[in-house]
């Protein structure tokens, strides 16, 4: 069984299985999704026999499962199977409304297995691989926002191509190709384009038209607005057509970072469908992996976390509170830096020392093995580190692969892979404090952060003896330099020394020419996460943290800084620098940048009404409400500063627009800002830039270089 996608109509199933023979199409009639219900067993009895009655329920039974990971004894729970997938939520909000309060309190039935997405669910439960025997066929559907907002169909290409000068000719063109290709994947720039196509098939009359492999389309959900780590996200409406998985490329993050190699990788670890792994997010996917290792383990999948934090003393809360290791960074031009970074230390640290919810001050040990919190750590194999190892591990093996690899596509494909991996081992430690995840603990994140300062300062101490002197410091890792005191012993025999004292490779990254730590703005502390450098023995640079790789950034103000970067590397001066960045300054005031190099792009945080300031983002919304371009908060909106002494939507124009003019003095402080980042590690502040730009002088010969 190798599913690529499925759709639920009135109880059956129908499967769409990539085979190598081509797809093949199956029928499942037998199929209850299920969900399972624990409490006092009087309770369930009676429960059990009011859902009998209930005409969304196709049978209730008694089986027995560990509710928790730490259990060491079965539980018997009430199983009861629904007839259709999309009743499973509903029984379960009945159950939780009507029928818990009617036989005990709230709060008294637990229930299990019953948020798991529909496809996802019909996998795991069905036993059913979705992972395709052959290389999936993509198409490519990319369509402009202004011509969705006016339903212009002309305006859609096909893998790159204009289909036609009117609807008709772009449908039956359209229809032809999918018919000619037979796609597994409709990668679309917007799932916008699924309902677009079909809707206006249908006003002119081309019955036969259709994106799938059957007729017709079906939206999943609606759009919405969430949070997530502070962050305001939105995803957008989500739909699917029969036998071909819809990727929507402006919501699938992990489709960005990894490709259609890291998704599929993805989709065999957690046997979600390849278009849910698409526009689920890196914790939804990390979670999918977790369910399917606890159902190996017989262990039920909770619907809501209730266990609460475990009570401490104030000394161990604030110790717990300390977050990771950092360093401050000296601020300055250093000569002759080496980084070193410990490999997926978070991971590796849960895995090393057995860190799991169940295992963390478990019932059964009472003695001290977290570094500076007193928490006890269990013998017994831990959960999470039996999900994380293979993962680990899988990795490594990629990584060994790129460096082996002649092929450049080869070697691409496995960086995708790697890629998909190395974000869900990033949010593996994250997911352990976050409050709703299914198994997550605080004190797991405590722990972690522990050991991860224990093993950064011992690894400083063994540096440093070796005559290195650390110059930043963060999270997992070091950069360090010679010291003019002392012979130094080389970083790799160091580093073999610190890997095989704490069991988690410290590994050598990368040998700079020079690094510059940036100061925080109006400070003389180092920012933690900005900095910039030049690769030894390489023509290349590395860039953190500062203006070239905000997303914000506009094109212009980007390749200014890299030719500022450029500047300092060739001249080692602070002056030829600034020379070159007034140099840029005059082309912005002389009108000679194009407009289209000046984008600013921002995400949209709130909607446009719960804005206090008329700020440019604002400007921004407003403009593009006027034209029928809706904003949600969590979207992107693209624009340039044209007069930013206004306050109404004339303060900007939006990327889109026809673009003939900016507002120079305000693109003119962007560059300055951006020229400061990289001057303020030589001392030069901006009142000393602005001082440089107000002289007469005859310019340098490397600021023109």
């Amino acid at each position: 069984m190798t599913l690529l996608t499925c759709e639920f109509d009135d109880g059956a199933v129908r499967e769409w299985h990539a085979t190598s023979e081509g797809v093949e199409q199956r029928l499942n009639q037998d199929y209850t999704p299920t969900l399972f219900v624990d409490g006092p067993g009087a309770v369930l009895e009676t429960l059990g026999e009011t859902l009998r009655r209930d005409p969304k329920i196709a049978t209730v039974g008694f089986e027995t499962w560990f509710t928790g990971l730490g259990d060491r004894a079965r539980t018997r729970v009430l199983r009861v199977e629904c007839k259709r997938v999309m009743e499973v939520r509903t029984v379960a909000r009945e159950i939780r409304a009507l029928h818990e309060p009617e036989y005990t309190h709230p709060g008294t039935l637990r229930l299990y297995n019953v948020d798991l997405a529909p496809q996802f669910r019909y996998c795991v439960e069905t036993d059913t691989p979705p992972i395709p025997q052959r290389d999936l066929d993509v198409f490519d559907l990319s369509m402009p926002e202004p011509a969705l907002r006016d339903d212009d169909l002309t305006a859609l290409t096909a893998n790159g191509e204009q289909l036609g000068d009117t609807p008709t000719d772009v449908l039956e063109t359209l229809a032809a190709r999918l018919e000619t290709q037979d796609p597994d994947v409709l990668c679309c720039s917007t799932a916008r384009i699924v309902p677009l196509c079909h809707d206006q098939a249908a006003a002119l009359g081309l019955d036969e038209f259709r994106l799938g492999r059957a007729p017709g389309y079906e939206q999943l959900a609606g759009e919405n607005t969430y949070e997530s780590y502070g962050q305001v996200g939105h995803s957008p409406a989500r739909y699917r057509v029969p036998g071909r998985a819809t990727v929507d490329r402006s919501n699938s993050f992990l489709l960005g970072e990894a490709g259609i190699p890291g998704l599929l990788d993805l989709v065999e670890r957690s046997w979600r469908p390849l278009q849910e792994t698409a526009w689920g997010s890196i914790g939804t996917i990390l979670t999918a992996i977790q369910i399917r290792h606890a159902l190996d383990r017989d262990v039920l999948i909770p619907w809501n976390k209730w266990e609460p934090e475990a009570f401490k003393r104030v000394e161990t809360l604030h110790a717990g509170d300390r977050g990771g290791f950092t360093f401050a960074p000296d601020v300055g031009f250093h000569e002759n830096v080496v980084e070193v970074d410990f490999a997926s230390l978070y991971p590796n640290i849960m895995v090393e020392y057995n860190i799991s919810p169940e295992t963390v001050r478990c019932d059964c040990h009472d003695t001290d093995d977290v570094p500076g919190l007193g928490y006890s750590l269990c013998e017994r194999e831990g959960f999470i580190p039996d999900v994380l190892e293979p993962i680990i591990a899988d990795r490594a093996t990629l990584k060994d692969a790129m460096t082996a690899a002649d092929d450049e596509e080869h070697r691409e494909e496995l960086q995708a892979r790697s890629d998909a991996l190395k974000w869900i081992l990033v949010s593996c430690f994250g997911y352990q404090g976050y409050r709703n995840a299914k198994f997550g603990r605080i004190e797991c994140h405590e722990a972690i952060n522990a050991f991860a300062r224990e093993i950064l300062l011992d690894a400083k101490e063994t540096l440093e003896a070796g005559g290195w002197r650390v110059v930043h410091g963060i999270v997992d890792s070091l950069w360090l330099q010679p010291r003019d005191d002392t012979t130094q012993t080389p970083v790799e025999v160091l580093c073999d020394q610190i890997s095989t004292d704490v069991s988690i490779p410290l590994e050598f990254e990368d040998r700079f020419e020079w690094v510059c730590f940036v100061p925080v703005r109006d400070g003389e502390a180092g920012a933690l996460t900005k900095y910039f450098g030049k690769v030894a023995g390489r023509d290349e640079y590395v860039t953190k943290g500062i203006e070239a790789v905000q997303r914000s950034t506009p094109a212009f103000v980007e390749t200014l800084q890299r030719e500022l970067i450029r500047i300092l590397d060739e001249t080692r001066e602070p002056a030829p620098v600034c020379d070159r960045l007034q140099r840029g300054i005059q082309r912005l005031q002389r009108g000679a940048i194009d407009p289209k190099r000046l984008v600013i792009r921002k995400r949209v945080s709130q909607r446009l009404d719960a804005y206090d300031q008329r700020t440019q983002t604002v400007a921004a919304l407003e403009r593009a409400a006027a034209r029928g371009l809706s904003r949600h908060p969590g979207q992107d909106v693209a624009y340039v500063v044209v007069d930013d002494s206004r306050r109404s939507p004339a303060r900007v124009q939006l990327a889109h627009e026809t673009l003939t003019d900016y507002d120079s003095d305000f693109y003119a402080t962007l560059a300055l800002r951006a020229g400061e980042s990289i001057l303020a590690p030589l001392g030069w502040d901006r009142d000393r830039i602005r001082k440089h730009l107000r002289k007469t002088t005859t310019q340098t010969l490397g600021s023109y270089q």
